[in-house]
């Protein structure tokens, strides 16, 4: 599959990035995985992506950050038009009742998990959100009947008579 829309997940403790991106192992055939450790980071593979052409469907984003916070960081980039479809979750045990309200204004956050999460927990939202993002943005979402929400790309397929 060409230009596989990336999964970021912005998260400073290597332990929880770690297992993060394990739970996210069975969406590799559809999407391709990146990890940052901070915004500096997330922001090298924003732009990495962005020159290659590959859109960032989703981010999954801690709140409690060296520098700037997860909360600051999507607000800053929802300001970007380029990420106007991108899917946000934040994944935080920390975030306050006034940070996460900023979020869901702010930065159009899409969902909120608390830590400590549970595989499927994550895997259900990271396969909802996904879908989102490429029945949104792809001419032909067939590609990811297998992985993401298949009941639902098909019902949109019929829908809208989009299957190529």
């Amino acid at each position: 599959m060409k230009n596989k829309p990336v999964i970021l997940c912005l998260e400073d403790e290597p332990e929880v990035r770690d297992a993060i991106l394990r739970d996210l192992a069975p969406f590799k055939p559809v999407a391709r995985l990146e990890a940052a450790d901070h915004v500096e980071d997330a922001k090298e593979v924003l732009a990495a992506s962005a020159a290659a052409g590959e859109p960032i469907g989703l981010i999954l984003c801690d709140h409690l950050m060296p520098g700037i916070s997860g909360v600051e960081f999507l607000v800053g980039l929802q300001q970007d038009p380029a990420y106007a479809q991108t899917r946000k979750v934040l994944i935080t045990g920390q975030a306050g009742l006034e940070d996460t309200v900023r979020a869901v204004n702010e930065a159009r956050l899409h969902h909120y998990i608390a830590k400590p999460w549970t595989a499927e927990e994550l895997q259900a939202t990271v396969r909802d959100q996904l879908t989102e993002f490429v029945l949104a943005t792809q001419d032909d979402p067939t590609p990811f009947i297998g992985v993401l929400d298949g009941p639902r790309i098909l019902e949109h397929i019929a829908a809208t008579g989009r299957d190529k």
